[in-house]
C-alpha cells in the first residue's frame, strides 16, 4: 500500500472527481471534520452510553466524550508514527503534508468511529442481534418466509449486525446533507474507519487475523466499500490508519472505565492497588500508584486516593500510546503490505497494561448488579420497538396498505430515512427491497439516543 493512494481526496458522485474546483482553503480532511462537527449525528454521541446505560451522572462518559478522547489519541499517534518515518526514513514518499493528512484523518476518524452505535452502548448492538436471531427465521410477508427471500448476505447482517458496519452506513447515505451520498467524506476516511474490511458471510474469529472479526459492512454498501477499497488501494487489507484508530480507541476506554468505575463507587484506592499486584501489573506501574498516593497525602489533595488514581491513568495513557507507536514502526513494513494480523499492543508493554485495566473494569463494573438492572431495562426497551417497527415495516411500502397500528409505528421513523430508502430502492427486486426496508427498523434505532428510546417506550406503554 502506498501513502499516496491511501490518502485518497476522492469522495462520492461527481464532487469526488474534481475536489479541487472552487476556492476553499481548507484541505479536504478538514472539510471532513466541519461536516462531522456540523452534524446532528455526532451531537447525538452525547446522549449514547459508553458503559454506564442511562446514568445520571454528569461525570460518566458519553459516546461523544469518548469520541472526542479517541480522536485526540489518534491525532497523537498520527504525530507519533509520523515523526519517527521521518527522522528514520522509512519511507521515501513520506512528507510533512503526508503527516498533516495522516493526523487530521485520524482525528476525524476518533469523532465517527462510533456514530453508528445505537443507544444503550455495546448491549444495544447485542440486543439488536439477539433480536434477529431469535426472530428473523420465524418471520413472514405474504405468506412466505423472510428467510427464504432474503439472500445469505442480507439475512447474516441483521443476525451478526455491527456498529462499525452502521457507522459507514450514517456517514455515506443516511446523513442527507446534499444528496444521497450523506456527509460524502473522502475516501481516506471512510477506508480508515472500516476497522473489519469483510463482509458478514467472511467473519472468522478464529482466523487469528483481526479485521477478519467482525463484519465491516452492510450489503447495502458493497458497492462504496468496493469503490473505496480500489481508490485506496487497500485491497480486502485494513489501512494501515485502522491500526492507530482501533489503539486511540483502545487507550480511551481502557483507561476511562477504571475511571468511571472508580468514580461511580465500585472498587476504592486499596481494591485497585491489589487488582493490580493479583494481575501482576508491571512493578514501575505499581510503584508509580503508590508514589502517586503518598505525593496526594503530602501535599493534602482532599482526595489523595482519586489523586492517585486519575493521575496513574494518565500516565498509563503515555506509556499505552508509547507502545501502540512502537508496535507501528516495528512492523512497518508489514503493515503496509497488509500483511500484520495483530493489534499494536501485541507482544508490547501496553498489552499487559490494556489486558489489565480492561480486567479490572470488566470485574468491577461490567457485572455489578447496577448494570446488570440497567442492560434488562435496555433489553426491554429494545426488543419492544424491534417488536414493533419490524412486523409494521415488512407490508411497508408493498401491495397492500398497512393496517392503523401499523401506520401508526411506520409514523415514528424519520422522514429522512424513509427517503434514503426510497432512493435506495427504486428499481430493486422485492428481495432487496424487504431487505433495505429490515435496514430501515435498525436505521431508526440505531440513530436514537438513550433517552428518546426510553422515553419512547415509556409513552407508548402509558407509563410515567
Amino acid at each position: 500500500m502506498e501513502w499516496s493512494k491511501l490518502l485518497s481526496e476522492s469522495r462520492s458522485g461527481d464532487y469526488g472527481k474534481n475536489p479541487k474546483k472552487n476556492n476553499d482553503l481548507r484541505s479536504e480532511f478538514e472539510k471532513d471534520y466541519h461536516r462531522i462537527i456540523g452534524s446532528a449525528s455526532f451531537r447525538r454521541l452525547q446522549d449514547k452510553t459508553q458503559v454506564f446505560p442511562l446514568d445520571k451522572s454528569d461525570f460518566i462518559r458519553t459516546r461523544l466524550t469518548h469520541s472526542l478522547e479517541v480522536s485526540s489519541f489518534g491525532r497523537s499517534l498520527g504525530e507519533s508514527i509520523s515523526a519517527s518515518i521521518l527522522t528514520d526514513r522509512l519511507d521515501p514518499e513520506f512528507t510533512l503534508e503526508t503527516k498533516a493528512n495522516i493526523c487530521e484523518i485520524l482525528q476525524c476518524a476518533g469523532l465517527i468511529h462510533d456514530i453508528g452505535n445505537p443507544p444503550f452502548g455495546h448491549f444495544g448492538e447485542e440486543a439488536i442481534r439477539e433480536w434477529f436471531v431469535r426472530n428473523l427465521p420465524r418471520l413472514t410477508v405474504g405468506g412466505r418466509k423472510v428467510m427464504s427471500i432474503l439472500n445469505p448476505q442480507e439475512a447474516a447482517d441483521l443476525m451478526h449486525f455491527e456498529g462499525n458496519a452502521q457507522a459507514l452506513r450514517l456517514v455515506s447515505r443516511l446523513h442527507f446533507l446534499v444528496n444521497e451520498n450523506g456527509m460524502n467524506l473522502t475516501y481516506a476516511l471512510l477506508s480508515t474507519i472500516m476497522k473489519y474490511p469483510v463482509s458478514s458471510l467472511e467473519i472468522d474469529r478464529e482466523s487469528g487475523d483481526v479485521k477478519n472479526r467482525k463484519m465491516g459492512y452492510f450489503e447495502a454498501e458493497k458497492d462504496l466499500f468496493h469503490d473505496v477499497q480500489e481508490a485506496v488501494g487497500t485491497n480486502g487489507f485494513r489501512n494501515p490508519l485502522t491500526f492507530l484508530l482501533e489503539a486511540a480507541d483502545d487507550i480511551a476506554y481502557s483507561t476511562a472505565d477504571v475511571e468511571d468505575a472508580f468514580k461511580k463507587g465500585f472498587f476504592d484506592y486499596g481494591t485497585f492497588l491489589s487488582e493490580l499486584k493479583k494481575r501482576r501489573m508491571d512493578e514501575s506501574c505499581i510503584g508509580k500508584l503508590t508514589e502517586l498516593y503518598d505525593r496526594g497525602v503530602r501535599m493534602k489533595v482532599s482526595n489523595p486516593q482519586e489523586y492517585a488514581i486519575m493521575n496513574f491513568l494518565v500516565r498509563m495513557q503515555g506509556l499505552m500510546l508509547r507502545a501502540a507507536a512502537d508496535g507501528f514502526i516495528s512492523h512497518y513494513r508489514t503493515i503496509m503490505k497488509g500483511g500484520y494480523p495483530h493489534e499494536l499492543f501485541y507482544h508490547t508493554a501496553g498489552e499487559k497494561i490494556f489486558q489489565v485495566l480492561t480486567g479490572i473494569a470488566y470485574d468491577y463494573a461490567f457485572t455489578s448488579s447496577s448494570i446488570y438492572r440497567t442492560e434488562i431495562a435496555a433489553n426491554n426497551i429494545v426488543t419492544y420497538l424491534l417488536n414493533k417497527l419490524v412486523p409494521a415495516i415488512l407490508v411497508y411500502d408493498g401491495e397492500n396498505a398497512p393496517g392503523l397500528m401499523e401506520e401508526k409505528f411506520i409514523s415514528l421513523i424519520s422522514e429522512n430515512y424513509k427517503q434514503v430508502y426510497r432512493i435506495s430502492s427504486k428499481g430493486k427486486a422485492e428481495g432487496e427491497k424487504l431487505y433495505l426496508r429490515l435496514l430501515l427498523v435498525t436505521d431508526s434505532l440505531s440513530g436514537m439516543t438513550d433517552s428518546y428510546a426510553r422515553d419512547l417506550y415509556r409513552d407508548l406503554n402509558g407509563l410515567t
